[in-house]
C-alpha cells in the first residue's frame, strides 16, 4: 500500500471514531467495549509502519533489527507471519565516551501517522488492559528486561509511560500479557518522575516496547516475537493479568529511554 493510500485510510478511520464520538455525546451509544487490535504485525506494510532505534545511534554498540518472521512457529497461533525485533545487546560504549553516557538498549515503536486533519491517536480510555501476544527468545539474561511503552499527547511530550514485560513462559512459545494502564509509570529523559500523574488515555500517539539492559546490566542476542497490540477489558482477559507492581528505579545516570532517538 502506498504512503498516499495510507494517509487516507488513515483519514477516514479518523473520520469515522470522531463521528462515533460526536453520537456518544448525543447519548445515541455506549462507549466500545470490545476488544479492539491497535496494531498487527502479519504483512511487510505491518512492519513498515514502526520505527526502531538503540544505542548505537549515539555512541553505543548494541544493534538492532525488525524483520517479517514467517517461521514455523507462527502455525501455533493460525499466522503465515509475524513481525520479529532482535540483534544483540551490548553495555560498553564507544571509545571516547566512557562515562559519558550509558550503553544497553534497543526499542520500536509506531511511527507517526498524519491524516489530512493532524496526527492519528488513540482512545484506549474505555478499555482497562493493553493486550500484547509476544514470543520471547534469545539468550535467557535479556528476558527480564523488557518494558513496554507509551507516548501520549499530554502537556509534556517528552513523558513515556513504562512497565516491565513479566512473561510466563521461557519455551519460544505465543502467549498474551494483559497489562492494565493503570500500572504504567510515568519516565522522562530516562528516570522515574517524581510526579505520578494519570496518563492521558484518549490521545495515546506511539506504543513500543525496548529493551533495557544496561538498566539491569543484561547483555547478549535478544529475540522478541510480535502478532499484535490489542486493548481488553476484565472480560476478555484469558488468565490472569499481569499485575506485578513496577519495580522502576530511580537512575543517576543518564540512561535515554529508547523512543526519545527513534525517527
Amino acid at each position: 500500500m502506498s504512503n498516499w493510500s495510507l494517509y487516507l485510510q488513515r483519514t477516514s478511520q479518523l473520520l469515522r471514531d470522531n463521528s462515533a464520538k460526536v453520537l456518544r455525546m448525543q447519548g445515541a451509544d455506549d462507549p466500545s467495549r470490545i476488544p479492539r487490535t491497535l496494531f498487527s504485525f502479519n504483512s511487510k506494510a505491518d512492519i513498515q509502519q514502526f520505527a526502531t532505534g538503540c544505542d548505537a545511534d549515539i555512541g553505543g554498540t548494541s544493534s538492532v533489527h525488525f524483520d517479517l518472521d514467517e517461521s514455523p512457529e507462527n502455525a501455533s497461533i493460525g499466522k503465515l507471519a509475524t513481525a520479529k525485533f532482535w540483534g544483540e545487546m551490548r553495555l560498553g560504549v564507544r571509545t571516547g565516551l566512557e562515562g559519558k553516557l550509558r550503553g544497553g538498549y534497543a526499542g520500536f515503536r509506531n511511527k507517526t501517522r498524519p491524516t489530512l486533519f493532524g496526527n492519528m491517536v488513540e482512545d484506549v480510555s474505555n478499555h482497562r488492559y493493553l493486550a500484547l501476544r509476544l514470543r520471547v527468545s534469545g539468550d535467557p539474561r535479556t528476558h527480564n528486561s523488557y518494558f513496554a511503552n507509551i507516548q501520549t499527547d499530554g502537556p509534556i511530550s517528552t513523558d513515556l509511560w513504562q512497565h516491565r514485560l513479566y512473561f510466563q513462559r521461557n519455551d519460544n512459545a505465543w502467549e498474551d500479557l494483559y497489562i492494565p494502564f493503570d500500572n504504567f509509570v510515568r519516565t522522562n529523559s530516562g528516570e522515574l518522575s517524581e510526579d505520578q500523574i494519570k496518563m492521558y488515555r484518549e490521545k495515546v500517539r506511539s506504543i513500543g516496547i525496548s529493551l533495557l539492559g544496561g538498566n539491569s546490566g543484561s547483555s547478549g542476542k535478544y529475540e522478541l516475537g510480535i502478532d499484535s497490540i490489542r486493548i481488553v477489558n476484565d472480560e476478555d482477559v484469558i488468565h490472569s493479568p499481569n499485575e506485578k507492581s513496577e519495580d522502576l528505579q530511580r537512575r543517576r545516570e543518564f540512561t535515554p529511554a529508547p523512543d526519545e532517538h527513534l525517527p
